[in-house]
């Protein structure tokens, strides 16, 4: 448990948001919380944390958290109509640690705003899904003024456990992550190949990736993905339309910078086609809600196959902390 030295706020209660704010709470922590829908954010009330009525009710914390879908919305949770900086009195969080995947264009802009206010920005993007953060396995990088890390790298550790990076200064952290995201694509793309692959010719998806798990090349990911390639389980943990917004982001740092990504690009047309194969679905839009794994199934349809749950359950490696 952390020794409380710091009044925390946390804003964006989603389902990677949630939980990382309900592991400060376990930890003792005093945390003040609020969500756009209130709803979901009252379960942690019940727990130990504050729910407030407007990000600006946050502005005298001394570190305030933020994990949301985009840069927009943060702009707005930051300075919009009862925005953290929309208070007369010009309080400000000393701190402000933003766990979401932006462009570097946006938080480079959010970074001067918030400078100009006396407040230190630390970009914090994480790696993993919600029970990542409830096995104590997520990965966080973080970059921004080394001293406001060092403050707040505490709390970080507490939500991540011993997976927290310090990478420099600035929006170096964004870079990183959406590198990572756009491996994420790539090799789920390439996995769900070969795993077809295997399938036609008459290998089940279940000794498959079993073998592939138990390789070289197994990973925390191929494993934890596994359970829902064998069982056709699309439990939402990350949307196709928020990959495909990382890999966008990762070809437009590509063109930006000179670097030629023709692996991305083509992971990024495969991954439009699942777009397009939403449109034969009875309900289009709670098809792209399902998890992007899901595109295991436009791939098949692809190789002319029908994909059934094998009923086998697949160890994960994300068991939960006790």
């Amino acid at each position: 448990m952390l020794e409380n030295k710091h009044t925390l706020g946390w804003i964006g209660m989603g389902r990677m948001g949630y939980p990382m704010a309900e592991r400060l709470v376990k930890d003792g922590n005093s945390v003040q919380i609020w969500n756009r829908t209130r709803a979901k954010a009252e379960p942690l009330a019940e727990k130990g944390a504050i729910l407030v009525d407007r990000p600006a009710d946050l502005a005298a914390v001394d570190v305030l958290f933020t994990m949301v879908s985009t840069g927009n919305d943060l702009e707005q949770i930051y300075f919009g109509d009862n925005g953290v900086a929309s208070g007369d009195s010009g309080a400000m969080p000393r701190i402000l640690v933003d766990c979401s995947s932006i462009s570097f264009e946006q938080s480079e802009a959010l970074r001067a705003r918030l400078a100009e206010k006396g407040a230190a920005f630390v970009a914090a993007p994480v790696s993993g899904n919600g029970k990542c953060v409830k096995a104590g396995k997520l990965s966080v990088v973080a970059s921004g003024p080394k001293s406001a890390f060092d403050e707040a790298g505490p709390y970080l550790e507490s939500i991540a456990g011993a997976g927290v990076s310090y990478v420099g200064e600035g929006e170096l952290a964004r870079i990183c992550k959406i590198a990572h995201n756009v491996m994420l694509g790539v090799v789920f793309h390439n996995l769900a190949e070969i795993t077809l692959l295997a399938e036609k010719v008459g290998v089940p998806r279940h000794a498959f990736l079993n073998f592939m798990n138990n390789s070289v090349l197994g990973s925390m990911f191929t494993r934890y993905k596994s359970n829902a390639l064998v069982n056709l389980d699309w439990t939402t943990t990350f949307t196709p339309a928020l990959l495909r917004k990382d890999i966008d982001l990762g070809l437009a740092a590509g063109h930006a910078n000179g670097v030629p990504m023709p692996v991305t690009a083509a992971a990024r047309e495969a991954l439009q086609a699942h777009f397009g194969a939403a449109t034969l679905q009875p309900d289009p839009q709670a098809y792209l809600d399902k998890d992007f794994a899901a595109l295991l199934e436009t791939l098949a349809l692809a190789a002319g196959m029908k994909l059934e749950s094998e009923d086998v359950l697949m160890p994960s490696g994300l068991e939960a902390e006790g």
